[in-house]
């Protein structure tokens, strides 16, 4: 296992942001170095799912990453001016203050060439419409990670159809199912933050 993975998995905060910059210095390309960080949190999300670690886990490994991202974006951009594919609205529902899954996706869309516009947590369907209509996005992201986030997706979903939005809608966070996304109308739903983007890149081509 890469150090820098190891020393995300085992929670070690120091060290990973350190190894993040020693790996960067010694002229291991940013990508690579994000691979990193997706595989340690594909361990971290497996970990969660099996309930061998918990929501502080979670959130410590989300300032990691943001630590990490924060050391490696400025190269990123200096590598590859990468042209933006298209552009995302994301953000958690109203009711539902969790952020971590949403930030991840938000992340690893940004490194994967889309524009992201993060609305934040808790955002009411309006200010989900009033974005769209200003951003222009081609994809919208729902994210909610309690049971009490089923139906403030559902009204977004219809706020966002109503107001005239043609494009794609998906949702993810911890409780979220295919029957989920039947109940709220949403067109897909993603397990995780690789399903989005994948969904997204296959929505915008």
């Amino acid at each position: 296992m890469n150090a820098l993975v190891e020393a995300i998995t085992e929670m070690r905060e120091d060290d990973a942001v350190r190894l993040a910059k020693e790996e960067l210095q010694s002229g291991t390309p940013p990508v690579e170095i994000l691979d990193h960080c997706r595989e340690a949190m594909a361990i971290i999300g497996q970990r969660f799912e099996e309930g061998d670690c918990f929501v502080p886990e979670l959130i410590l490994a989300g300032e990691m990453l943001r630590q990490i991202s924060d050391v490696v974006k400025p190269q990123l951009t200096q590598a590859a001016d990468v042209k933006k594919i298209g552009k995302v609205v994301i953000g958690t529902v109203e009711g539902d203050i969790h952020d971590i899954g949403k930030d991840i996706v938000t992340f690893m869309l940004d490194v994967n060439g889309f524009e992201v516009k993060d609305l934040g947590v808790d955002v009411p369907a309006a200010k989900f419409v009033e974005a769209v209509k200003s951003f222009q996005p081609q994809v919208v992201g729902l994210s909610g990670f309690l049971t009490l986030a089923y139906d403030p997706i559902k009204n977004t979903v219809k706020a966002l159809r109503e107001a005239g939005f043609t494009g794609k809608i998906m949702i993810g966070g911890g409780q979220i199912d295919e029957q989920i996304r039947q109940y709220t109308g949403a067109d897909a739903y993603g397990k995780d933050a690789m399903t989005a983007v994948a969904l997204a890149k296959q929505w915008v081509k």
